[in-house]
């Protein structure tokens, strides 16, 4: 069954407020799931573009089991050109009707390009991150200003080539476990 993006995002949503008071991921990860998708392949109802912190689990915090998201990390959630690639397959070839940048409280990435602390090859995600943030020194703003870049950076290179695909933010509370969507970002 394909979902429209209005309905793929209420099931993000459905989801984080199932994961919110969960004790464990209710998403199918059953064998029999397991053979399905390597049988018939992968149906991705939304594409999440997250940051690769180990507290950030995308198929958790949606409560998605095993072919429901198509999962994209990259600390930060920065977003270049692998991460475009990978988001157009997902949309292009796997029909995925809705595209979720996520960043999230307490990002490391973003926390370093705040307190100045970033050095060796992390400078490639902080100095992306650092044209964004401007002078902000919020956490919790800059890791929204840090989202909705992303998210803008995604809307634009599809370019208007996947009409039915609507991209949105969010951002992860890492201490209650609710996602904030947000579907106006510029």
């Amino acid at each position: 069954m394909e979902l429209s993006w209005r309905e793929a995002l209420q099931k993000l949503k459905d989801g984080n407020v199932k994961y919110i008071n969960a004790r464990y991921n209710g998403g199918d990860v059953s064998p029999e799931k397991r053979r399905e998708t390597y049988e018939n392949g992968q149906k991705p109802y939304a594409v999440v573009v997250a940051c690769s912190d180990s507290r950030v689990i995308p198929e958790s915090i949606f409560f998605a089991g095993i072919g429901e998201l198509f999962t994209v990390r990259v600390a930060g959630n920065v977003i270049d050109s692998s991460v475009l690639a990978s988001v157009e397959y997902a949309v292009a070839h796997l029909k995925a009707p809705l595209v979720a940048v996520m960043g999230h409280t307490s990002c490391g990435a973003v926390n370093a390009v705040i307190g100045g602390g970033d050095c060796g090859r992390v400078k490639m995600i902080t100095d992306k991150i650092r044209l964004v943030l401007g002078e902000e020194r919020d956490a919790r703003k800059a890791c929204i200003l840090n989202a909705k870049a992303g998210a803008r950076e995604v809307e634009r290179a599809l370019g208007g080539e996947y009409p039915a695909v609507k991209v949105v933010c969010a951002v992860y509370n890492t201490d209650s476990g609710k996602a904030d969507f947000f579907e106006e970002f510029n």
